[in-house]
């Protein structure tokens, strides 16, 4: 199976803390996560073998990511395994303090590309745009963590 890395970052003027609480408070993704809902399947959401689902779409368009908390260490990482169908690898998100205050938001994911050449060439196309979504979201989650300080 092949894989693609993709990485992205944002910079908060709130607290790792704050960053961190409002990141997994998965009800809230729908908040700042591109046209996604995220909420918990099992355990309590916050602690490794937890399991999450988030819907990414309008309506009934769109596709299910399942995931399972593979790492836990609030306030600066947690790690998920992509479970389901379509999406299948590696994410993480990194909260790291910055110098003189607020945090660095590092989105991480390592996706394994399913269809052989098909795609790996759809990837070449959406790895931009995806990029750009992810960003955006980061962006939007960094903006929503400084409401509450």
């Amino acid at each position: 199976m092949d894989k693609s890395q993709l990485t992205v970052t944002a910079h908060s003027d709130a607290s790792p803390e704050r960053v961190f609480a409002v990141l997994t408070d998965w009800p809230r993704h729908e908040e700042w996560m591109f046209l996604t809902r995220a909420l918990v399947t099992a355990g309590d959401g916050h602690s490794t073998g937890s399991g999450l689902a988030a819907f990414t779409g309008v309506g009934p368009l769109g596709f299910l990511d399942t995931m399972e908390i593979t790492r836990w260490n609030p306030p600066h990482t947690v790690e998920v395994r992509h479970t389901g169908w379509l999406v299948r690898g590696t994410g993480a998100f990194h909260v790291l303090p910055r110098a003189g205050g607020g945090s660095t938001i590092v989105w991480r994911e390592e996706l394994d590309l399913p269809l052989g050449l098909a795609g790996r060439l759809g990837w070449l196309a959406a790895k931009p745009i995806s990029a750009a979504v992810l960003r955006h979201s980061l962006r939007r989650l960094a903006e929503l963590s400084q409401d509450g300080e």
